[in-house]
């Protein structure tokens, strides 16, 4: 199974629409971490893959959730899937210990999360943290924000820069 993640997105239509164009036609499904922000900013997700979404730090508006909801699934401050037969656990991030938690818990093959803005690609006794970064909202430099691309069968990880 082919995943796509991205997180951090902030209402950048420039990275939502290069995060979509990568995505369609090559992915299964597509996690994205949180800080979408506003819901026209989800609708372009709306496409021939799943679509699963978490709370981000700066989804202050409520709307938010029921624009997933009209054709993918909004799982909260926190979900738990089984992906390609892989148990993933998908979280903001803003709590560094809850992030530490849920690699070491050992109930992972991966844990996605976004919320630094840093891509982190690791794995710690058997499970897999990966963070796809974002976009700078503070003016900082960073590395440009990435949708991630998981071969769940080999286990392979790509990322993409998105702009």
């Amino acid at each position: 199974m082919q995943i796509g993640v991205v997180s951090d997105t902030h209402d950048n239509r420039d990275v939502i629409t290069a995060a979509v164009d990568l995505f369609e036609g090559e992915v299964d499904a597509v996690i994205h971490c949180g800080d979408i922000v506003a819901p026209f900013s989800v609708t372009p997700f709306d496409s021939d893959f799943d679509f699963y979404a978490v709370r981000g730090n700066n989804d202050g508006e409520w709307a938010l959730q029921d624009a997933v909801r009209n054709f993918g699934a909004y799982l909260g401050e926190m979900g738990e899937l089984s992906l390609g037969g892989k148990r993933v656990a998908i979280y903001h991030g803003t709590s560094s210990p809850v992030v530490t938690a849920l690699v070491e818990c050992g109930n992972y093959d991966y844990v996605f999360h976004g919320h630094t803005h840093t891509r982190a690609h690791e794995e710690a006794d058997g499970t897999v943290r990966i963070n796809p970064g974002g976009i700078s909202t503070n003016g900082e430099t960073t590395e440009p924000p990435a949708g991630v691309i998981l071969d769940t069968e080999t286990g392979e990880v790509e990322f993409h820069d998105l702009r």
